[in-house]
């Protein structure tokens, strides 16, 4: 009687055992599924993110571009507006430099005609 309940109570630790040890590798699985699972959904964001990362990345270099070129650019049309300004200056000298010039001849003709008129006016008289 005492054999058979050892063996009874062997019997049943066992089956306490394999169902204790089918729960652990149960266990076990859904812990490794849950993780996987957690680090699938983070390595979506991460994905996400080193997308959005090279997205930036490329618009920053765009813009850098178009930056230099727009710097560019604007020195060009700053040394066109300098070169304007400089032709104006000198399109100014030149006027006046030209008024100058007829109010000479102005003030020789004026002289010459008084001269001529006087030269004339004694052998008129």
């Amino acid at each position: 009687m005492l054999s058979r309940l050892l063996k009874e109570h062997q019997a049943k630790q066992n089956e306490r055992k394999e169902l204790q040890e089918k729960r652990r590798r149960e266990a076990i699985a859904a812990a490794t599924a849950l993780t996987e699972a957690l680090v699938d959904h983070l390595n979506v964001g991460v994905a996400q993110a080193y997308v959005n990362q090279r997205k930036l990345d490329h618009e920053v270099k765009t813009l850098q571009i178009q930056a230099s070129q727009f710097a560019k650019q604007t020195a060009q049309w700053i040394s066109m507006v300098e070169n304007f300004n400089q032709a104006l200056k000198e399109i100014g000298d030149v006027e006046n430099w030209a008024r100058s010039i007829e109010m000479d001849m102005r003030t020789i003709a004026t002289a010459l005609d008084y001269v001529h008129r006087g030269q004339l006016q004694p052998a008129t008289s």
